[in-house]
């Protein structure tokens, strides 16, 4: 994957761009992962304006926290990613908007895992074969496992809600997650 490597390479840098308040990298940081970081808040949030918003509240965490950004935190897309993701969830429970758990469905098709927005824009987050590769990795996942995680990261559930829904306790849920993900990550570097 050397695009991906170049890619990660480019946030790095310019991550560090923005930890010396250099507005230059932010404006090119915001070019790049924007795209990829709106069709992941439009996912969790369901509305346009409220992905708008939580964006832009975003980008102004990782300007003043990009000089926390070290890559033991883990690639800066899974980072940039995290910092939307937990604005998102702020928002829903902040105006006290609940995730929509009923029709969480079957995540079996492809179009599921592009991850695409609405907005054409957006563009796909992954490519063809990264979604199939996370496809043939779900697949391998325990039931619990594969649904507990598709409820997290492909719906923006927290792990209470989780919990509700699945009929299991927290901690119960908490360790399918990790071990979901840790699982996930073995398979998908061996691909």
């Amino acid at each position: 994957m050397p695009a991906a490597t170049d890619k990660n390479t480019q946030l790095i840098g310019l991550l560090h761009g923005c930890a010396q308040k250099h507005q230059a990298a932010l404006q090119e940081l915001y070019a790049l992962a924007s795209p990829q970081l709106f069709a992941i808040l439009v996912r969790i949030l369901k509305r346009r304006d409220l992905a708008e918003e939580a964006l832009q509240d975003a980008f102004i965490s990782v300007w003043r926290k990009a000089g926390s950004y070290t890559v033991q935190k883990g690639s800066p897309m899974t980072w940039l990613v995290s910092i939307c993701r937990y604005r998102a969830l702020d928002m829903l429970r902040r105006e006290q908007r609940e995730v929509p758990l009923e029709g969480t469905g079957d995540y079996s098709d492809d179009t599921e895992l592009n991850l695409a927005s609405e907005d054409p824009e957006a563009g796909e987050l992954i490519s063809h074969a990264q979604a199939r590769a996370l496809k043939r990795c779900l697949e391998q996942l325990s039931d619990s496992q594969r649904h507990s995680l598709k409820l997290a990261y492909f719906d923006g559930c927290s792990h209470e809600e989780i919990a509700q829904v699945l009929s299991s306790p927290i901690g119960t849920v908490k360790s399918w997650v990790r071990r979901g993900l840790q699982a996930l990550k073995r398979c998908l570097e061996a691909a």
